[in-house]
């Protein structure tokens, strides 16, 4: 059994040396077959999994084309449209970023009151681990994931800590790199949007109704209206407490004499609560041999 392993090992090798020599020596290799010419030296290569043969890439002349959901740092989004960032410094991706390399600082009006967007972002590209954590909890689909991997420097810092500037790029670039995602997001984007102008719509139409009534008197309507005996009625009673409060003008100089008389029993019974608090106090001096 170990021979008959060893031997099939071996054809397998034999296949893909056949293979392989037998694609180099054809005029148009079959791994170059849907690949992207950039120049004279430089293309972009598509190898499918069902590619045969064992071929090497000639990088940097020859590069792989990447998949859509290929990551590596993040990038934030200039909303061209808009003509706008649309990443507002809410700072989530600051709080959730496991590496803790993303430092944003909000901009401010001539007033001092902070405004949504950012005056600042940094990333610290060298301890950015792609995990994409940034980009899966941004609500305002600010931050991205770059398919830029050449990120080679002599110096780690400061070259490797990118500002605003070197990771903002425009929306057009984000949906060339993740179209499937990009096509996905619009849906979304303009299904809220639909939404949105719906709702704004049902609110004019309704102001305008409420609006209309109000000229046609129908607003007046829910209010109950009296009729002419209801109103005599009111005015009758209205006369009769008018005559009430006239009458009783005469006893108002007798109100004064009655506050004199209360007056004077409250003081009275104030001066006999005095003297039997000083009895009290004799009482019990005598009682403690004072």
């Amino acid at each position: 059994m170990f021979g008959t392993g060893l031997l099939k090992g071996l054809g397998v090798t034999l296949k893909h040396f056949t293979d392989t020599f037998t694609d180099d020596r054809r005029k148009e290799p079959s791994r170059y077959e849907g690949s992207i010419q950039i120049d004279d030296k430089r293309r972009i290569i598509d190898q499918p999994i069902t590619q045969e043969g064992l071929l090497t890439i000639q990088y940097p002349e020859e590069r792989r084309l990447l998949p859509e959901r290929f990551r590596y740092i993040p990038m934030l989004i200039w909303d061209t449209e808009a003509g706008e960032d649309r990443c507002t410094a809410c700072g989530i991706c600051a709080k959730v970023c496991p590496p803790q390399c993303i430092w944003i600082v909000r901009d401010m009006d001539e007033n001092g009151k902070p405004i949504t967007r950012p005056a600042e972002f940094y990333i610290d590209v060298a301890v950015c681990m792609s995990c994409s954590f940034c980009t899966e909890f941004c609500p305002f689909d600010a931050i991205k994931m770059n398919h830029d991997y050449e990120l080679a420097v002599y110096d780690r810092y400061p070259h490797l800590v990118y500002d605003k500037e070197e990771l903002t790029v425009p929306v057009e670039y984000y949906a060339a790199l993740w179209p499937t995602q990009y096509a996905a997001e619009e849906e979304v984007r303009a299904r809220e949007k639909e939404e949105a102008r719906r709702r704004e719509e049902e609110k004019k139409k309704a102001a305008e109704a409420k609006a209309k009534a109000k000229e046609a008197g129908d607003g007046d309507a829910a209010k109950p209206r009296r009729t002419k005996e209801e109103l005599d009625a009111l005015k009758a009673q209205a006369a009769a407490k008018a005559a009430a409060a006239k009458a009783g003008d005469g006893g108002a100089a007798e109100a004064p004499a009655a506050d004199d008389a209360e007056a004077a029993a409250k003081k009275a019974r104030l001066e006999e609560m005095k003297r039997k608090a000083a009895e009290k106090a004799a009482q019990r001096k005598k009682e403690s041999g004072g």
